[in-house]
């Protein structure tokens, strides 16, 4: 049963290792894409070695596991994971990492079902405030202009996603600003953000006290916005994204002294400015490699002993 142990061990290993790597490589705001998938791929090595651990331990404690799980194996493979010399330990191991995993759907559920209400709630607002007109189509304009004092913009997913933006913040914008402001959230849009925002607080908020798991969460927010800021820069410049995100948050204490209410903001256009160079293609493709092995290296370490008894 030494194969369930190495399994629960790795995906710890994982949990605890892998982010302080990350919060100390170089490269993360250079490459935020390449960055959110390196995390991505983090998070699934833990999961898949919790799940792995579970399956091997539950055919351990359960006659009728063992025979769905190794049905048509050799028996030379079945005995090679020693199934037979479990502890009651098997049993509790596996009911604890099935709970886990119930309560991780569980948790992904709310935030969906969270999200798609609390979704359909600003769609009934936007509405009220901004109501259609005789012969205009429902969801027609991907642009909806808001009367508002405060400089606002942001993009409503759906199936029909718009881009929302308050008069001040037109006002604000010049020139080009505005079709960066877009290009951003269209950024978003594309590459599916929402989704890797619900999946990080799905997790974060069903296990508050695994460390890797907030610090999934809060790269998720920071990296996804990194991202989109990449996106409008390489179509209109960098300055120019930078003094559109200025222009969005200058009355709110962002830049001013003092704690500002969203630190991460100067940092971004700091970022932007600073137009630190990105890294070569090859280093990226082997930076993508490397991470995509990492969710496999726990599946080979659970088919080990079957291979080698074959072998």
């Amino acid at each position: 049963m030494w194969v369930s142990l190495a399994l629960l061990l790795l995906g710890l290993v994982t949990a605890l290792v892998a982010p302080r790597l990350l919060a100390r490589a170089d490269w993360v705001e250079r490459e935020p894409v390449v960055a959110l998938w390196v995390w991505q791929c983090v998070v699934a090595a833990v999961l898949v070695s919790f799940a792995l651990s579970m399956t091997i331990s539950a055919a351990a404690a359960w006659q009728a596991v063992r025979g769905q799980v190794f049905a048509g194996a050799p028996r030379a493979v079945v005995e090679a994971y020693e199934l037979s010399t479990h502890g009651p330990w098997s049993a509790v191991l596996a009911v604890v990492l099935a709970a886990g995993g119930l309560w991780t759907g569980a948790m992904l559920g709310r935030e969906i079902g969270t999200a798609r209400a609390r979704r359909r709630q600003r769609r009934c607002e936007l509405l009220e405030r901004a109501p259609l007109l005789p012969g205009e189509e429902p969801g027609g304009e991907r642009l909806v202009v808001l009367e508002g004092e405060r400089a606002h913009a942001w993009w409503l997913p759906g199936t029909t996603p718009r881009l929302v933006i308050t008069t001040a913040a037109l006002q604000r914008l010049k020139g080009r600003q505005l079709d960066a402001v877009l290009a951003h959230e269209q950024g978003h849009a594309r590459a599916r953000h929402d989704w890797l925002l619900h999946c990080s607080g799905a997790l974060a908020g069903g296990f508050p006290g695994i460390p890797v798991f907030a610090a999934f969460r809060a790269e998720m927010h920071r990296l996804v916005e990194l991202a989109a800021d990449d996106v409008a820069s390489r179509r209109f410049g960098r300055l120019t994204i930078a003094l559109a995100l200025v222009g969005l948050n200058e009355d709110r204490g962002v830049f001013g002294p003092g704690p500002a209410p969203d630190a991460h903001l100067p940092q971004r256009v700091h970022r932007l400015l600073t137009a630190a160079p990105r890294l070569t293609a090859g280093h990226r493709l082997r930076l993508t490699a490397t991470a995509a092995l990492v969710p496999v290296f726990p599946v080979l370490v659970a088919f080990v002993p079957g291979l080698a008894a074959l072998g």
